[in-house]
């Protein structure tokens, strides 16, 4: 029988009061596995009052001691990292290895924010003006909430609480209802570290719940990442409610090759970013670009090879190269998408729909898929899949292959692979694009730098993580000090300077 799950509000598991439930499937099977309540707007009020009440006292903690909770939290998450893995693999079907990498990265960013006594310093200036002092201080902005996808259950609901909390704020988390088991239970180990009761909370749900958050006034901001369509709505709505908002949205990922890459590498490279998590990363490669005719024939024929070796099945099985898709809509959808580019003229290399995984018939797998000779006016092109299938667009020259990636409507993250340092220096200075790697084929930054797309990739003027993340989480008090001596000066109707 399929259990039922919780919020987290005010330091303990709610029962949903909604009467509105959603099923949580085992992708690997295709089962449901368990029910998860979906918030009342009513019920997203009392987390962001218990929100409030809760950052009262946590915003008055000095920087180190709160530090020194989020270093308690990376100890019980080390602890518990196995037990969270295969919480995470069961729910959202990326295999194991992959689940602890998800946690991994999400760890990082909360070792960046044990930094956070020196990230909340102001700045001083003294004899600023004669007698006159001027300095900024740094303070928390209230309650704030994130909104967060499936693909990544840990590492982004980390990436918004971890800055949010250093920086003294009370959290909200949404996250996605698919698979919540694994941000129910780092709201348990933030509570066992330390943090009070109320300071992190989990509600549960849909968009009612979403706007819920967005038109509260005691929500001060909202971090988001999922489709660009949803990152928009949200942007705009927060804006109009006079919240900060980061919105980050879809993305369709190209890694140009130059004739000069090794293709090996090249091949390898993307194999591994084109279908790992079954292509349901927001920084998956989905289009390979490789220059030259002769560059696109080798290198096809050597994905052709290797896409036939990967093995695909169960999250937990020992071997699995990538999993299950989310649900079963998800690879309806992807299918379809795959469909209309076949129709469209692109040549299929490798088909993977209609895997059926033994002794997992109901599981929701799609093969992976490769596509040739894939234009721009396609829609398998154009639009964001995220699922199992990379295209190839042919260039016919090196500014041909950088006007791709730097003219699509989405601008999240680029690679280019050669041994060429005058080009990939051009390369890195030209493209339209956020991210950029060289020779690496998925450039996420580490955690002290930040993470942001361009265009309709990302909505709003500061990043995830590294020093944006605590300038997004902070608002700027300006202090202008004078001690005079007590000598009566008089009036004065002119605006102040600094002479």
């Amino acid at each position: 029988m399929a259990k039922t799950l919780t919020h987290f509000i005010g330091g303990a598991h709610r029962d949903g009061a909604s009467g509105r439930f959603a099923d949580v499937f085992d992708p690997s099977t295709g089962q449901v596995q368990a029910r998860v309540p979906l918030a009342s707007a009513a019920e997203v009020g009392e987390a962001i009052a218990t929100a409030e009440t809760a950052q009262r006292e946590w915003g008055s903690w000095n920087p180190q001691r709160r530090a020194r909770v989020l270093m308690r939290f990376l100890e019980l998450v080390a602890r518990d990292r196995d037990e969270l893995a295969e919480l995470l693999s069961r729910e959202h079907g990326k295999t194991l290895d992959d689940a602890k990498g998800d946690i991994q990265r999400g760890v990082e960013v909360i070792e960046f924010c044990i930094g956070a006594p020196h990230l909340l310093k102001g700045e001083f200036s003294t004899g600023a003006g004669t007698g006159i002092d001027v300095y900024s201080l740094r303070q928390p902005l209230g309650v704030v909430a994130g909104i967060t996808p499936f693909n990544f259950p840990a590492m982004i609901p980390l990436w918004k609480a971890g800055p949010a909390l250093a920086a003294g704020n009370a959290f909200i988390l949404k996250p996605s209802e698919r698979d919540p088991s694994v941000p129910l239970r780092l709201a348990e180990l933030f509570l066992e570290a330390g943090l009070p009761a109320g300071v992190f909370s989990v509600v549960n749900g849909d968009k009612e719940a979403v706007d819920a958050l967005l038109a509260d006034d005691r929500v001060a901001a909202i971090g988001f990442v999922g489709s660009t369509p949803i990152a928009e709505y949200i942007y705009a709505t927060a804006a109009a409610h006079g919240k900060r908002a980061q919105c980050f949205g879809g993305a369709k990922n190209h890694l140009v090759v130059m004739p000069d890459a090794d293709l090996d590498q090249v091949a390898d490279a993307l194999i591994g970013a084109g279908y790992g998590s079954a292509g349901e990363r927001c920084m998956a490669i989905s289009v390979a670009v490789p220059v030259g005719a002769a560059t696109a024939d080798a290198l096809a024929a050597k994905l052709t090879e290797r896409v036939a070796a990967l093995a695909v099945g169960p999250s937990l099985r020992e071997g699995v190269d990538y999993g299950p898709l989310i649900t079963r809509d998800a690879v309806d959808r992807v299918s379809a998408a795959i469909q209309r580019g076949i129709d469209e003229g692109a040549v299929v290399l490798a088909d993977g729909r209609g895997l059926v995984v033994e002794g997992h018939e109901e599981g929701f797998y799609l093969g992976p898929t490769l596509l040739d000779h894939v234009t721009p006016d396609m829609a398998v092109y154009r639009e964001e899949i995220f699922g199992p299938v990379l295209v190839i667009t042919r260039a016919q020259s090196y500014e041909q292959a950088l006007g791709l990636a730097s003219d699509h409507e989405y601008g999240n993250g680029v690679a280019i692979y050669t041994r060429d340092g005058d080009t990939a220096r051009d390369f890195t200075a030209r493209v339209n694009v956020g991210m950029v790697g060289v020779n690496v084929p998925i450039p996420v930054p580490i955690a002290y730098y930040t993470f942001g797309g361009w265009k309709r990739s990302g909505f709003g003027d500061l990043n995830q993580h590294g020093a944006d993340a605590f300038r997004f989480y902070t608002k700027t008090k300006t202090v202008t000090s004078r001690w005079p001596s007590g000598t009566k000066e008089g009036a004065s109707f002119v605006i102040p300077t600094m002479d």
